[in-house]
């Protein structure tokens, strides 16, 4: 069946619903569609017989919901209406919460219901959930309308037709998220945070400016007197709430000093001189499960498995997160465990460079390369590790150099709901990482050639078939760090991984034989120099436009997609 989808952003549900179409055999085109003359011209030229918004903050035009199905997307059980509904959801505590498919008409929301599923909401980012249990979740739902829909049998049904009570309610304006620091409870603080973490941030005053808070994390030993700022870590800050303390990784200005919008920034960072004298308080690899505070990597040992866990907001890595990461990743290595695990968190695996801080530099130029040089840094510790087994735990979705940096383990481990992108190009790159070394040898040149220049999402599924993974892992994002943990606990003792050890040892000897990976690295980063030192470089209008959310200018999503960097849920 021809499917049109039709989004305002090609967004990680999108991106997901994309991907997972074409697994199950449809013909599916993609159109970001900013407004109401943008759908139609998207209709007119694909004729579908079916829309599908897996995303759209538009209204869909009368004249195309009453020729065509077009089914909407809503991130709320049925009878909830309005554009914050997941906002809602976590800001106060739901716990249980729903996703529905509905028939676009003439109500914002308010259309004949094709699918519904439940979803559990545990106490975590509205970004994060969205990206996991709510992604999960509207993909059970929109599968079924499709298979509803393409069955020409099944007759969608009025919200009025038993399901509740209706609940309309408006956009979650900031006076509604706004913190009272003196007043608040650190769990009331956390849920303000969360429910706007990635967007659109919670206004705030800090230092006699005014900021957008992105992300909060609990802290249980620091204390102060509330709203004072008591510490900083890897980036973060730590400000006193009128119970405890809340860690919160990332600020942005709400303007910068030419009066444009701000760019999210690890919150020191962004802060810069404005950054009062504060203790430095790093946290230590072995940190205990019982501690409630924030770090951004994570060592733990489980008999012969080593955990090296990391997640960084949105998936990018500065220079600065790789480089903390690689010497978190030379302890671990010096440990004496057979099977090493990296990843195994639940929101985004990696998405390589750093756009929002490169984008900030005073030289985006020597920004970019210093980022590239530590990734590279970090994958090439992982590729040259021959005496234990590395195991990539891909929880969440990966793209560009994230992907490389899984691919450079011996085995990549993904969650059923992740979404891979292989590739540089949409952001005007050749790449790096790697990636000439790592992509060919697990899946062929001509299939390399092919991801990298197509650069389009590809499933776990997808993944597997391709030779991108070797499992796919069964289970919802709050389940995978454990169950990668068994999984790799079962690897450890089998009479057969200490001689895998020994061949991949021999293997890399004869590869570096036949190539050095230095030569792989120098043609890569000879060609990122080029881009880099080049300011007329699509890159650089690229970098800029995904950092400051500047519209694209073609509305395929091989031009308004974004495969590195942060990115927004």
């Amino acid at each position: 069946m021809h499917i049109l989808l039709i989004a305002s952003a090609y967004n990680s549900l999108t991106q997901r619903v994309h991907a997972e179409l074409r697994d199950r055999g449809h013909s599916v085109a993609v159109e970001r569609t900013p407004d109401g003359d943008a759908v139609r011209e998207a209709v007119r030229r694909h004729e579908p017989r079916l829309v599908l918004a897996p995303m759209l903050r538009t209204v869909i035009p009368a004249d195309v919901w009453t020729r065509y199905t077009c089914l909407v997307v809503h991130p709320g059980p049925v009878g909830d209406r309005g554009p914050s509904s997941l906002d809602y959801a976590v800001q106060e505590d739901a716990g249980v919460w729903g996703v529905t498919v509905l028939q676009a008409d003439g109500e914002m929301d308010a259309g004949d219901v094709w699918a519904t599923a439940n979803v559990a909401l545990p106490p975590l980012a509205k970004s994060d959930l969205y990206r996991g249990e709510v992604s999960d979740a509207a993909l059970t739902a929109v599968l079924l309308a499709v298979d509803r829909f393409s069955s020409g049998t099944y007759e969608p049904r009025p919200q009025s037709a038993g399901y509740g009570q209706v609940s309309v309610r408006p956009y979650v304006r900031q006076d509604l998220r706004r913190i009272s620091w003196e007043d608040d409870s650190t769990e009331t603080v956390l849920r303000k945070l969360r429910a706007a973490d990635s967007q659109p941030g919670v206004l705030d005053e800090l230092l006699d400016g005014e900021w957008f808070l992105h992300g909060g994390h609990p802290e249980d030993q620091l204390r102060g007197r509330p709203g004072e700022l008591l510490a900083t870590r890897a980036g973060a800050l730590c400000r006193a709430t009128a119970d405890g303390a809340v860690w919160i990784p990332e600020l942005r200005p709400r303007r910068d000093a030419a009066g444009r919008p701000g760019v999210k920034l690890p919150a020191t960072l962004a802060l810069g001189d404005l950054l009062p004298l504060l203790p430095d308080l790093p946290a230590p690899l072995g940190l205990g499960e019982h501690r409630r505070t924030w770090s951004d990597i994570r060592y733990r040992e489980e008999g012969p498995v080593g955990v090296l866990s990391f997640s960084f907001p949105g998936g990018a890595m500065s220079t600065e997160h790789c480089r903390r990461l690689l010497d978190a990743y030379r302890v671990a290595c010096s440990r004496p465990t057979s099977v090493l695990v990296l990843g195994a968190s639940r929101d985004f695996f990696s998405n390589g460079i750093h756009l929002n801080v490169i984008e900030a530099a005073a030289d985006p130029a020597a920004e970019s390369w210093a980022n590239i040089n530590a990734m590279d840094d970090l994958v090439e510790a992982v590729l040259t590790t021959t005496d234990r087994l590395v195991v990539a735990a891909v929880g969440g979705n990966a793209a560009a150099g994230g992907v490389m940096l899984a691919l450079a383990a011996d085995e990549v481990w993904c969650r059923a709901g992740a979404v891979l992108n292989p590739h540089y190009r949409l952001m005007g790159l050749y790449g790096s990482e790697y990636w000439t070394y790592s992509l060919p040898r697990r899946v062929g040149g001509p299939m390399a050639e092919r991801l990298t220049s197509q650069a389009l999402p590809v499933t776990a599924t997808a993944a597997l078939r391709h030779g991108l993974a070797e499992r796919v892992v069964e289970c919802g994002p709050e389940e995978f760090a454990g169950e990668v943990t068994r999984m790799a606990a079962r690897l450890a003792p089998n009479p057969s991984t200490q001689s895998r050890i020994a061949a991949k040892k021999a293997q890399r000897e004869r590869d570096e034989a036949v190539r050095p990976l230095a030569a792989y690295r120098a043609d890569e980063l000879a060609r990122m120099l080029r881009t880099f030192s080049d300011p007329t470089a699509p890159y650089h209008r690229l970098r800029r436009a995904f950092v400051r959310k500047e519209p694209p200018r073609d509305t395929r999503p091989e031009e308004a997609a974004v495969a590195a960097g942060t990115a927004a849920c």
